[in-house]
């Protein structure tokens, strides 16, 4: 393993974890295609806050922005997004391009492992042509692959990259053994060998349908709680007492991996002609929570004769989980765009996510801390960050102001709504 020089293509959430872990063992270099990008983490500045100024710094770590400078790396690992477009079918424009991109400088013996979620199939049927066309090069002679689905979950201090882990998979035996050895020098946790990678890449779609499913069961059960007036949260502990039940909440379901997947395998089942309702289902019922969240509000308003319009809003949370600014898949951002359509004032406030992202990615203006000596008709919290904790809501309020928190942060005699 000695000579072996790693690239990792994609410098974001799953790349630069990965790469600084193997920068301590091995000639390592991450390529992100954007120039700015590349000096701020040259200059020590991580977007995604893994990591500090020092921590970069004293790495051996390379980061380069032009792929034709990369210093004959033979191992390629592709760390790139796979998001979906607009129409809800998977985008695998990034993918497509890093490979090309690897493809350029792809050289004999070299092997290729693909890290993004993508449907299954996707490395060979879609991935290895172009490398074979790009770089003139034979697969499985000249040129091999792997795949090794990420498990990167931001900001989980319990869970980190080596305590997690790693499905390995190869194109030929001894890619796989090769990998094998490559990631068991990082992962402590322990390396599993899939027998394909079809099944590895059928792997990671499965954990989070499998949690987008569930979850969508209890955005279901937690409409009917609500207007049967108990609290989920409340029957999920009671249930929970029974030892072969498992724990899952209601609440938005954004972010990378959860409300995205399951898009990739239902490609699959298209292609297949393969009817997958459940599936469908569970994204329909999670997508449909941000205008739950707006209706039940819009019902007590209309009981009391009134309507959004005009109201003083405080949402608090637009990144899709705590504690992360991780801002990509926002349905926090669904919840301010449904009241902004109702013509509400809306006031944003995320101490984690980064301004400037914020208003490009959804036009929202973050505020840098909830005002002083500011009253609001209606609050709404979407994470439990854990400087919320500490806000005193009463101070918040006005008489008549709703508090609908989806996290359980505000006292129970405290809130307005059931979720």
């Amino acid at each position: 393993m000695n000579n072996k020089k790693i690239c990792v293509i994609g410098a974001g959430y799953v790349g630069i974890p990965l790469a600084f872990a193997f920068s301590k063992h091995f000639d390592t270099t991450v390529y992100t295609h954007s120039k700015e990008h590349a000096e701020e983490l040259q200059n020590g500045y991580d977007r995604t806050q893994n990591f500090t100024a020092e921590e970069l710094k004293s790495s051996q770590l390379k980061v380069i922005s032009d792929i034709q400078t990369v210093n004959s790396a033979n191992i390629y690992i592709i760390t790139v997004p796979t998001p979906v477009d607009d129409t809800l079918k998977p985008d695998l424009t990034p993918i497509i391009s890093a490979t090309s991109t690897v493809a350029s400088v792809l050289k004999k013996g070299d092997i290729v492992v693909y890290e993004s979620t993508v449907f299954i199939g996707c490395t060979e049927e879609l991935c290895v042509p172009i490398l074979e066309k790009e770089s003139h090069l034979i697969y499985n002679e000249e040129f091999f692959c792997g795949y090794s689905p990420e498990r990167i979950n931001p900001t989980d201090k319990k869970n980190t990259l080596e305590n997690v882990v790693k499905i390995v998979s190869g194109s030929t035996e001894q890619t796989k053994q090769t990998l094998v050895s490559l990631y068991g020098t990082i992962i402590k946790a322990g390396i599993y060998q899939a027998p394909s990678m079809k099944v590895a890449e059928a792997s990671k779609l499965m954990e989070n349908i499998q949690r987008d499913v569930n979850i969508a069961l209890m955005n279901e059960l937690s409409a009917l709680y609500a207007k049967l007036g108990i609290a989920t949260h409340d029957v999920i502990e009671a249930a929970s007492t029974k030892w072969n039940f498992h724990k899952y909440f209601p609440g938005l379901v954004g972010g990378h991996c959860i409300g995205v997947d399951p898009y990739y395998i239902l490609l699959n089942a298209e292609n297949e002609h393969i009817s997958m309702p459940i599936v469908e289902q569970a994204r329909d019922t999670n997508e449909k929570v941000p205008l739950r969240i707006i209706n039940e509000i819009k019902a007590v308003l209309t009981k009391r004769q009134q309507s959004l319009a005009g109201k003083m809003v405080l949402l608090l949370g637009i990144a899709y989980k705590e504690n992360t600014n991780d801002i990509r898949n926002s349905k926090s951002a669904v919840v301010y765009k449904l009241l902004k359509e109702n013509n509400a004032i809306v006031d944003v406030v995320d101490p984690y996510a980064d301004k400037q992202l914020t208003k490009k990615s959804y036009n929202v203006d973050l505020l840098d801390d909830i005002p002083d000596e500011k009253q609001y008709d209606i609050i709404i919290v979407t994470l439990a960050h854990d400087s919320f904790k500490k806000i005193n809501w009463k101070k918040l309020k006005k008489e008549e102001t709703l508090l609908y928190d989806i996290k359980k942060l505000v006292p129970k005699e405290e809130q307005d709504f059931y979720f």
